[in-house]
């Protein structure tokens, strides 16, 4: 069965291989790259055009979840020990790495702070913020996740003391302790806004709540942001399903990389955010997609990780400007080359950077990129494995970034028209550190230059209203009527709900009637952000496309193609729900804007609204309106229980939708009065039954429903149950196999048979004395963990071993050979293939060469196993050791 053991014990030889080698060659396996030593073959790969250096090994930060790089370069990388599944506290750290003459090695070290679970860290001067996981010292178990903050006020690479929590609880408590950090609260970044941005994963949150008292729920993932205080803590997109970080432009365009690859088939999606857009999973995901604003692209299996938008003009053309996206499960830095479209983008993804089980990226204000690899380090964290490895352009200058702490407002303001976003950036914060009357002048004088760089203007903007406040809204509203800044003056406008009652509403009602989508798009949401009700009727002047339609009944919508005509009606949908316009949208039924207010009236739990449709649906004779209505009341049958965080959908959650566990709310008899007495009266029972089963009403007039599964809990795993269920291992995500590994011991005796039975026997030696074939299993419990052979059998692509990359050979005589190189010199080749069988081939007569990026072991082949067979077998192969 087990035909290719292509195992991740590459990785010691691999980060050999990097010391040794500061300044390795890029591959040859793409027309633009050249080949690297053999210890990095199938290991990592970038373009021609930059140099990839070992930076640290796992002696210095093994297990790097995630990483963040100060301006001035020092870079703070998160071990965690703890990994996504495992639950033993103190296994955390946060490493501060400084390369002091620019080398690209270390040159010291310190332990900033101790905190377990760090997932995301963001340097601005002094401060280093941290999503961490909290434990209770008491029951050394974790309490949730934290966005905290550290001060290093005399820059001695450690934390001056305890950190300050600024928001709390922003995780599911629950599940972390069941589960592990798997799909908890991840990445952090800061905007040149000044906000900070969280990716939250699916567990959601209940009552996280930050310094100024604010408490928020959120069932599911999106991203959440919140001032550098701790304070406005807002919801800013949902609908996501388990994102590790945020990608975050000069222009405060936003971008995400799914990690969906783990159940019901939903696999990774890029996404551009549009602040209050939701993204559907998944009660919306699959039946109620003309809903929902839809990802850019589906590129199939993978495992998102760290992101970055690449903003550096010492960096090629060719790289800059673009989102890039790491991909644990594909070992890849992806570039996202998006297009303007509208009010949003296209997409084409292109490779970048290959490493080992990539987690993190970034980059400092002289253009030195770093990244981290988890290369191996399993689900719960390895003491010797991962590394950092630092980038850079092969014709890159280093040019000293100080640190602008003692620098004048009129550097820093100069600082804001640089070429990096990271500088900008840091003088923007640094600004903000000066009082408000020092720096207004200066920095409205840059904003309000029609001659500067576009970034540079909206860079001094940003600085300009966070210092100013309420006091420089005449001076945006000046901005906002000129077109160059419309778009971004109309953000900033309405960027701070505080503010709300002090900005006007015409420079908002002016940029509806705007040609520019973009600029249409900053009004609409400003509209709903800023409460201004009057706005209700410009709104639902808004066009629905042709789009707007659901997916027929049993089929599934497109969620990941791009749909710029959608984007702006579900954003005026979304801002008249936030204005809670119910007497506007009742009132536009059966005019022109019918179907805005109807689908408005799809979130509105209002008994005015039920009103509302029910005397509309009297008045007209139009068939086509009528149904409408009545759908809309369906979809209001219910509505969505208040989330207490006590339970979660699991890896394979319902997607039927619309709502996963569906109430009743006060106006439900009313409507299950007027739809049952419809039915009777129009006799069309194929619509009424369509609507229970779509709506899952469950009202037993309407007709027999079509089978669907029910809304259900995370499922409290009876594994005496299911252990010696065949085929429970093909059914299960990665990760729930790897939760049921660390409590079934299994029977070393039945995995040896099973060794022999599935055929790995034909594919790997257990003994010297046999053939060698693939990777020797004799010797295998002393170097990897029974989590470590798991995982290599459930994911024999994630790192291939060292000496054992597949490769093909063409000789003389158009002859082929695969299998793996036993040995090479000058004169010959030995390979050997799968079977054992050994061939030796003259150097001089091979033609090609070509490394193969896949294992020959497919995935799935343990599919067929029951929990109790896989425990067995993983622990007879940790029992063959030295």
């Amino acid at each position: 069965m087990l035909k290719v053991f292509l195992t991740v014990f590459t990785v010691a030889v691999m980060l050999t291989g990097l010391k040794n080698n500061p300044e390795i060659q890029p591959r040859q396996d793409k027309p633009s790259r050249k080949a690297v030593p053999d210890s990095l073959l199938n290991a990592a790969s970038w373009p021609a055009e930059l140099k990839v250096a070992n930076f640290c090994g796992p002696s210095l930060t093994p297990s790097p979840a995630c990483l963040a790089v100060a301006p001035t370069g020092e870079v703070y990388v998160g071990v965690d020990m703890i990994g996504s599944l495992g639950k033993e506290m103190g296994k955390g750290r946060i490493v501060r790495l400084v390369d002091s003459n620019n080398d690209g090695k270390v040159d010291s070290h310190t332990t900033f702070a101790v905190v377990d679970d760090p997932r995301g860290i963001q340097v601005v001067g002094d401060k280093v913020y941290v999503l961490h996981t909290t434990f209770s010292p008491e029951t050394k178990k974790a309490t949730g996740m934290d966005l905290v903050v550290f001060e290093d006020k005399n820059h001695d690479g450690v934390a001056d003391g305890p950190s300050k929590p600024l928001v709390q609880h922003v995780s599911n408590e629950k599940f972390i302790v069941s589960r592990g950090t798997d799909h908890a609260t991840n990445g952090i970044r800061m905007g040149i806004d000044g906000w900070i941005y969280i990716a939250a994963g699916d567990f959601g949150f209940h009552n996280a709540t930050g310094t100024d008292g604010r408490k928020l729920t959120m069932l599911g993932g999106g991203i959440v942001r919140v001032r550098p205080d701790g304070t406005e803590l807002e919801i800013y997109t949902h609908g996501t399903r388990n994102i590790y970080d945020v990608a975050i432009d000069p222009y405060m365009n936003t971008f995400t990389r799914d990690n969906t690859n783990d159940g019901g088939g939903w696999n990774i999606r890029f996404s551009h955010h549009i602040q209050s857009g939701e993204y559907g999973y998944p009660m919306l995901f699959k039946h109620f997609t003309e809903e929902i604003l839809p990802a850019l692209v589906d590129v199939g299996g993978g495992s998102g990780t760290g992101s970055i938008y690449l903003d550096d003009a010492s960096w090629p053309e060719k790289f800059n400007h673009t989102p890039m996206m790491a991909d644990w499960g594909r070992n890849q830095l992806y570039l996202h080359r998006v297009t303007a479209d509208g009010p949003s983008y296209t997409q084409k993804e292109e490779e970048f950077i290959k490493l080992a089980q990539i987690t993190d990226v970034d980059i400092d204000a002289s253009g030195r990129m770093y990244l981290a690899a988890w290369d191996g380090a399993g689900y719960s964290g390895n003491p010797s494995k991962g590394f950092v490895v630092r980038a850079i352009p092969k014709d890159w200058k280093y040019t000293e970034f100080k640190d602008l702490k003692d620098a004048s407002v009129k550097k820093l303001v100069s600082v804001l028209e640089s070429g990096s976003g990271v500088a900008r950036l840091a003088a923007s914060q640094e600004l903000l550190l000066h009082p408000a009357d020092k720096i207004t002048s200066a920095t409205w004088k840059l904003a309000a230059d029609a001659k500067a760089p576009a970034t540079a203007r909206v860079a001094a903007m940003y600085t300009y209203a966070q210092a100013a406040g309420a006091a420089g809204i005449p001076n945006l509203v000046k901005l906002a009527a000129e077109p160059a800044m419309q778009e971004y003056a109309l953000r900033i406008l309405g960027d701070r709900k505080a503010l709300a009652a002090q900005v006007p509403a015409e420079p908002f009602l002016a940029g509806l009637s705007s040609s520019n989508p973009r600029v249409q798009s900053a009004a609409i949401i400003g509209l709903g952000r800023l409460g201004k009700t009057e706005a209700a009727q410009a709104l639902l002047k808004i066009k629905v496309p042709s789009s707007f339609v659901a997916p027929a009944m049993g089929t599934e919508g497109p969620h990941a193609t791009p749909n710029s005509a959608i984007v702006l009606p579900h954003l005026a949908v979304r801002a008249l729900v936030a204005l809670n316009a119910v007497d506007a949208c009742v009132k536009a039924i059966g005019t022109d804007e019918s179907t805005l207010a109807l689908w408005t009236l799809r979130y509105l739990h209002s008994p005015k609204a039920v009103d509302g449709m029910i005397a509309a649906y009297g008045r007209t004779s139009d068939a086509g309106l009528k149904k409408q209505i009545l759908t809309t009341l369906g979809r209001i049958y219910q509505e969505e229980a208040p989330y207490d965080a006590s339970w979660w959908w699991s890896t394979r959650p319902d997607t039927h939708g619309p709502y996963y566990k569906g109430i009743a709310w006060e106006a439900t008899p009313k409507i299950k009065t007027f739809l049952v007495d419809e039915a009777k009266k129009t006799g069309d029972k194929a619509f009424f039954t369509d609507l229970n089963s779509r709506m899952r009403l469950d009202i037993a007039e309407l007709g027999e429903e079509k089978p669907v599964v029910a809304a259900k809990e995370e499922p409290k795993v009876d594994l005496e149950s299911i252990r010696n269920k065949k085929g429970q291992v093909g059914e299960a995500s990665i990760e729930d196999v790897m939760l049921a590994m660390a409590k079934i011991k299994g029977n070393p005796a039945l995995g040896k048979t099973l060794f022999t039975q599935q055929g790995c026997i034909a594919c790997h030696s257990l003994s010297k004395n046999e053939p060698m074939k693939g990777p020797f299993m004799g010797q295998i419990g002393s170097i990897m963990t029974r989590e470590q052979i798991a995982e290599s059998i459930l994911k024999p692509n994630a790192s291939i071993s060292q000496g054992f990359a597949t490769v093909m050979i063409t000789a003389k005589g158009k002859k082929t050979y695969t299998g793996f190189v036993t040995e090479e010199s000058s004169t010959k080749l030995v390979l050997r293939d799968i079977t054992g069988q050994v061939y030796t081939i003259k150097a001089s007569d091979v033609i090609s060469r070509k490394e193969m990026e896949t294992s020959m072991m497919p995935t799935g082949l343990a599919n067929a196993l029951s929990y109790e067979e896989f425990a067995s077998l993983i622990t007879f192969l940790s029992e063959q050791k030295k």
